[in-house]
């Protein structure tokens, strides 16, 4: 089985929402979308696509792509 390397970056100077500490947010881009995670504590962000966004008006689940 092959793993999937992401490529994770700091974000210099961010507050993590949950614990308050600094300097410990990445950035990285899961199956698509980019998602915000603190290494000192369980906090995760996800932030869908702005296609994505825009067509979800409540009726909408997700738009799939086959």
């Amino acid at each position: 089985m092959s793993r999937v390397r992401v490529k994770k970056r700091f974000v210099a100077g961010a507050k993590c929402p949950k614990c308050h500490a600094q300097d410990s947010i990445v950035l990285f881009k899961e199956q698509g979308v980019e998602t915000v995670e603190c290494v000192e504590c369980d906090y995760r962000e996800q932030q869908a696509e702005a296609e994505v966004a825009k067509l979800a008006t409540g009726a909408v689940i997700g738009v799939f792509k086959p």
